[in-house]
């Protein structure tokens, strides 16, 4: 080799290590910067004309198979396209009391776009949206808002997404992952054939070894995507999302579901919450409920777990559990004051993860009625409130009632 060509081979080399130095600060860079602007070229631009070329050809989008892990793109602003609305609002399968709406509710409910808390990805006051309103209605005018409301629209996108089945989340098949198109890890886990990643642990240990283990539970991150799987990724690289084979053969095995009602007693436990009727999912406090409570107050990243769980209930056939568990939440933060931690995560997820139309719509009106600062209740329109407005929250142990719930 001549000196000539080492040189040349050198300078090659440097090349493209300099271009992958540039390419790896240019990324990030440009990445954020198509961020920034998908909410003008997104929302405004793309999208509407994306989404009436898809409805002129009949498109709905590529599904995905089973085993693929799933990237969720959320979008942003409020005026992203919506797909299939109300769907899954009752439960995956099913068709609950709340997944339709007569014309009464329908026009007494139904939100006006034009509201100064009017939220695009709140479908709690919508009876059945069509594309045509969905591309012309859910986009107005910015204007300034209350930062809770700011806060809660984020939260919003991420509630609607899973209520909705994940409209606008895409799967794809990592070239480093080979997994057999028939495995299904999460029911395998929870039929007792295989341990949790990375921790090796079966579902019968976790119920057994793990039950009033408070540290376990509380300083260990990677159990809790196995005990409540979901369709979305999470912090746990090891364990897998569901699909859609997983849910429907989860939903038709007796073990698989009653497993996952041991798990769910398992974390109310930890939580210092018992489930008192298995029929209703009728939830109360458990003796030990204060140190929990405390524990709950100052570890908050509990609120990701619990909002979970609710999502988890929800797509593997326990819906009903869902709205007593955030009643239980509402009357502990908003009527007794035990958790104030909590309280902006019970508002903003815990409640929007409801899949029943008519059960949210009340939690919400409970929410209002026990809200001490009502001017800056920023959870449903403006509208709603003012129907409201002339009603009065029970005082707490009374034993009045109020759409089905103990005030």
């Amino acid at each position: 080799m001549t000196p000539l060509s080492g040189l040349l081979r050198l300078a090659t080399r440097v090349s493209v290590a300099a271009a992958w130095f540039v390419r790896g600060r240019l990324c990030p860079l440009v990445a954020w910067l198509w961020r920034r602007s998908r909410l003008f070229l997104g929302s405004r631009v793309f999208t509407p004309a994306a989404t009436y070329v898809h409805l002129a050809v009949g498109w709905r989008g590529e599904r995905g198979s089973a085993n693929e892990p799933e990237v969720t793109d959320g979008g942003d602003g409020v005026g992203e396209t919506r797909v299939e609305e109300g769907r899954r609002e009752a439960g995956p399968g099913t068709a609950g009391p709340g997944d339709t709406d007569g014309e009464e509710d329908a026009a007494l409910y139904r939100a006006d776009p034009a509201d100064e808390l009017y939220c695009g990805y709140d479908s709690t006051w919508e009876a059945e949206v069509s594309d045509e309103r969905t591309l012309a209605g859910s986009w107005r005018p910015a204007a300034p808002r209350p930062y809770k409301f700011s806060r809660f629209e984020n939260a919003a996108r991420d509630m609607y997404n899973y209520r909705h089945d994940y409209p606008s989340q895409i799967r794809v098949q990592p070239w480093s992952q080979n997994v057999p198109s028939d495995d299904k890890p999460n029911l395998c886990f929870y039929l007792g054939k295989k341990p949790s990643l990375p921790d090796g642990v079966y579902i019968h240990n976790f119920h057994n070894d793990w039950y009033g283990n408070y540290d376990k539970l509380e300083y260990v991150h990677t159990y809790i995507q196995w005990l409540f799987p979901l369709q979305e990724p999470g912090m746990n690289n090891d364990a897998s999302t569901l699909t859609k084979g997983e849910i429907e053969d989860f939903l038709a095995n007796g073990t698989a579901r009653e497993n996952l009602l041991r798990s769910y007693e398992l974390m109310l436990d930890f939580y210092g919450i018992m489930l008192c009727n298995e029929k209703t999912g009728e939830v109360k406090r458990a003796s030990h409920w204060r140190d929990r409570f405390c524990n709950l107050n100052n570890h908050t990243h509990n609120n990701l777990r619990i909002t979970r769980i609710l999502k988890c209930l929800g797509t593997l056939g326990f819906p009903h559990y869902q709205a007593p568990l955030v009643h239980f939440f509402l009357m502990e933060t908003l009527v007794r004051g035990e958790l104030p931690n909590i309280k902006d995560s019970v508002l903003n997820y815990f409640v929007f993860a409801v899949l029943d139309k008519r059960e949210r719509r009340n939690l919400v009106k409970f929410a209002y009625l026990n809200y001490d600062r009502k001017d800056e209740f920023v959870w449903c329109p403006r509208k709603i409130q003012m129907m409201w407005s002339g009603l009065s929250a029970s005082e707490p142990g009374d034993g009045d009632k109020k759409d089905g719930y103990e005030l």
